[in-house]
């Protein structure tokens, strides 16, 4: 077999992917249980043997059998005559398991500075008003020194940002405090939703999701995104977050044999549902010029549709699964799909499309020059790893042999924004009149027996007194008149 292509699968002829325009991205595309797993799972063991690493989200837990080898069995047996395939050779290939919560995996963190203000917006769901204080803050964080590292830092400048409102105007513009009090309360929901173990130190670093086994095997990155994927603006964000990394942290390797890199979007369609402009903008730049970087995206999800055209029409190796037509819109987005194709005088795409059996594909790769090939109704081949997922035994024991056992599973909390913010607190002495009064002994505003009785006949005393006089004076009239 070519070592410098991926074998994909059989049609009317053997169907690979060329691994010199594999940076040109792709897509996988089909109904729920018409095998897009089996393929991801296909491309990513192929990039592995290639000395490719990869990057991909486990919603379902079934990814991670990439990890172990698979098994014979009939079906197995069956699927390589059709495709014309030997006996295979079962492996797994090397993995790196990553989790968030740190729970199936090492931690995955970011700072809150990585992420800067237009994700973060994102993931908050800001109207344009909210994110324009959010800018501020990130502003008057950076001017002043203050590290944005963790959410309570966040907060805390917040916090800073409305107390000196009326000292920033000039410079930064106004900030309203109502806009304030909902970012503040959206982060809140955040932290209720788990997403304070995202963001923190050690942040992770992308050299780590690039590694090679001693053999020369690409490690497969696998992300367990099974809790990750109820918050789905925080799993959107977050892989956004890791491509913007990449596209800012890798230099410029043109078009290399082979990439250096290949991340797999599960779920696409949650990265583009209720995305503001500004943010379609940047993920579209980032899809477009990250294959300079020698880094592919493949996005996985359920219908064409999901992928807005802009970046659509960047996905040159497609393989397109099964695809159900029971209502006007589902024939719409089948008929869209097949048009996408490079014709197969052979067949119509468009039929074929909602005829596909489970484990077939329509595939078209990119050939000598960029082309796309002809389309081809192709039988994918099965993987060499286990389909399905690995028991918690098996991950635990990955885990302890990772190469990066130790970089990321405890937490570090370094001074900060909230603490430097802290310390200025402590350290401002008050202003003068309040130093005054504080140095003065506090009187009890409670009177003692003997203090009442004494100012009631003081009072006594001057009223007397003065009943007296107004006397003499009024006498000392009268007689003279």
């Amino acid at each position: 077999m070519d070592e410098n292509s991926i074998f994909l699968g059989k049609g009317e002829k053997p169907v690979s992917l060329d691994l010199r325009f594999a940076n040109r991205h792709g897509l996988i595309a089909g109904a729920t249980g018409t095998g897009k797993t089996v393929s991801l799972q296909v491309l990513a063991e192929g990039f592995s043997r290639a000395g490719v690493p990869a990057f991909m989200p486990d919603i379902k837990g079934d990814l991670s059998g990439i990890s172990q080898p698979g098994k014979e069995n009939p079906k197995v047996t069956e699927r390589c005559q059709q495709v014309g395939l030997g006996p295979i050779e079962f492996q797994g290939s090397p993995t790196i398991f990553w989790d968030i919560l740190g729970e199936s995996g090492h931690p995955v963190r970011a700072t809150v500075s990585d992420l800067g203000p237009l994700l973060f917006s994102r993931l908050l769901s800001l109207n344009e008003t909210q994110e324009g204080v959010l800018n501020v803050a990130f502003k008057v964080a950076d001017d002043n020194g203050l590290l944005l590292l963790d959410l309570k830092d966040l907060t805390a400048v917040l916090g800073y940002v409305n107390d000196h409102r009326a000292e920033l105007i000039n410079d930064y513009g106004n900030v309203s405090p109502a806009s304030v009090g909902a970012i503040r309360r959206a982060l809140l929901v955040l932290e209720q939703q788990g997403a304070e173990d995202f963001f923190g130190e050690p942040a992770l670093d992308i050299r780590d999701l690039m590694r090679t086994s001693r053999d020369g095997r690409g490690y497969m990155n696998v992300l367990a995104a099974d809790k990750l994927f109820h918050n789905p603006r925080l799993y959107s964000t977050m892989l956004l977050w890791l491509l913007a990394e990449l596209f800012e942290q890798l230099p410029e390797t043109g078009d290399p044999d082979r990439p250096n890199l290949v991340f797999f979007f599960d779920e696409a369609h949650l990265l583009f549902d209720g995305a503001s402009r500004a943010f379609m903008e940047k993920v579209e730049l980032v899809v477009r010029l990250i294959r300079s970087k020698g880094v592919g995206v493949y996005f996985i999800t359920q219908n064409p549709d999901d992928v807005p055209d802009d970046i659509l029409g960047q996905l040159g190796n497609r393989i397109q699964h099964a695809l159900r037509a029971f209502t006007p819109r589902d024939q719409k987005a089948v008929r869209a799909a097949s048009e996408t194709f490079r014709p197969n005088p052979n067949f119509d795409t468009e039929t074929a499309i909602t005829q596909l059996g489970v484990g077939e594909a329509l595939v078209s790769v990119l050939e000598e020059k960029g082309a796309p090939s002809v389309v081809e109704r192709a039988i994918i081949r099965p993987p060499a790893s286990r389909i399905g997922p690995i028991t918690p035994e098996e991950r635990q024991w990955l885990t302890v042999e990772s190469p990066v056992r130790g970089l990321y599973d405890e937490p570090r909390d370094r001074d900060s924004a909230w603490e430097m913010l802290q310390h200025r607190v402590e350290q401002t002495p008050p202003p003068e009149p309040e130093r005054r009064r504080a140095a003065a002994p506090r009187a009890s505003s409670r009177q003692s027996l003997a203090e009442a009785m004494l100012k009631t006949a003081g009072r006594t005393a001057s009223r007397r007194l003065t009943e007296q006089i107004v006397r003499t004076v009024l006498g000392t009239l009268f007689k003279g008149r």
